[in-house]
């Protein structure tokens, strides 16, 4: 219980940083939002041109960016920190963590707000509502796969910048999160051959936006079951490479970057 309420501080402590400074939050979540419309009459424009692409025509996609903006904001907003691990693993920033009284995981994972993600979230609910013909069942289904993308998403950023525990080097998270974020814009039919089974398997852009925003649209309890699986998968992989990785970091054991 104690640990809770640490833990309910910390995401307390986080909003009231972000939210210390409005102008400027306003501003920024006002930048990601036009970035993420630019990003819409791009697609919009696209398959009004082309009709229809491998089962996607324009709802569909429009479906998927709300997904993912949404989830993203979760992710990439809420828990900022979860793309900064191999960074503050490298640079020694974990020290303080360490001498605190909560699991470390979720105290990085909660203690920073990234103000202009939160653009994303803010987007991707207002697209949810204006184009993705909301009804109470859809709306469930919709606050279910978000959730379970977010912790997919949330679970490989945490995998990836863990590995620089073991390398002394924060190449590789931010390697995985330009390469998950990039390939789970895209319907993942468009993907064809090994690149398509990577998307399903090592890199899960299909269970991060694809296969969520089918479910909206269509409902398939052996789809459903599968994106919890991976999510899961995921999210419990990320938590023990982070835990075993901590455990080397705290042994003292010094990096030299190559």
């Amino acid at each position: 219980m104690s640990s809770v309420r640490a833990m309910a501080a910390t995401m307390r402590g986080a909003v009231a940083e972000a939210g210390a400074k409005r102008a400027a939050l306003a501003s920024q979540i006002t930048v990601m939002v036009v970035n993420d419309f630019v990003w819409i009459v791009f697609w919009v424009l696209f398959f009004h041109k082309v009709g229809e692409v491998r089962g996607w025509d324009g709802s569909r996609v429009l479906m998927l960016l709300a997904v993912l903006t949404t989830a993203a904001g979760l992710s990439l907003g809420v828990m900022s920190n979860a793309r900064r691990v191999g960074t503050m693993a490298v640079d020694g920033d974990l020290d303080a963590v360490l001498a605190l009284p909560v699991p470390p995981l979720a105290y990085l994972l909660l203690r920073r707000i990234e103000p202009v993600n939160m653009g994303d979230l803010v987007f991707g609910l207002a697209l949810f509502a204006v184009a993705g013909h909301p009804t109470p069942v859809r709306t469930a289904v919709f606050a279910g796969v978000v959730v379970a993308a977010a912790a997919l998403m949330t679970g490989f950023l945490v995998l990836t910048g863990s590995l620089a525990f073991f390398s002394g080097r924060s190449e590789p998270g931010e390697l995985g999160f330009h390469t998950v974020l990039m390939t789970s814009a895209y319907p993942v039919d468009m993907f064809a051959g090994a690149a398509k089974v990577l998307l399903y398997t090592v890199i899960p852009a299909a269970f991060v936006a694809s296969i969520p925003s089918r479910l909206v649209e269509d409902f398939d309890a052996g789809y459903a079951a599968w994106l919890v699986v991976v999510s899961t998968t995921f999210a419990a992989a990320g938590w023990a490479v982070f835990t075993i990785g901590l455990r080397r970091y705290t042994s003292g054991a010094v990096w030299t970057r190559a």
